[in-house]
């Protein structure tokens, strides 16, 4: 419960309490941790030779927030793959930008093939 709270005061800080902003935030927040089993083992499946644990930390999360989106939230999937390969190149090393795509973009074919067949 502390580390959810440390969370929250951080967003409220670092999002200058701006609520539309800090809901929007909170959503992904609760949304990743309540599907991270699932979207880890997605992640597993479309990064070949590449376990969760040895991925980057930085790269391993925008992933997981960008997967969440694409599954579960309103952004289109292209957006969500786009803003976390900025977010990976910012943070992340050399090649983060190229690994984040690569992952993300397969699991977005994926997915989409997968909904245009239901």
């Amino acid at each position: 419960m502390r580390d959810e709270q440390i969370a929250m005061d951080f967003l409220f800080k670092r999002l200058s309490y701006n609520d539309s902003l800090i809901d929007f935030a909170k959503e992904i927040l609760v949304g990743v941790r309540a599907h991270r089993a699932e979207i880890d083992k997605l992640l597993s499946k479309y990064s070949a030779n590449w376990s969760i644990k040895r991925m980057a930390t930085s790269d391993r999360n925008v992933m997981r927030i960008a997967a969440y989106e694409m599954l579960y939230g309103e952004t289109p999937g292209r957006v969500a793959i786009n803003e976390a390969i900025d977010i990976a190149k910012r943070y992340g090393s050399l090649n983060s930008g190229a690994f984040v795509n690569g992952i993300l973009d397969r699991m977005f074919k994926d997915h989409k093939a997968a909904d245009a067949a239901s």
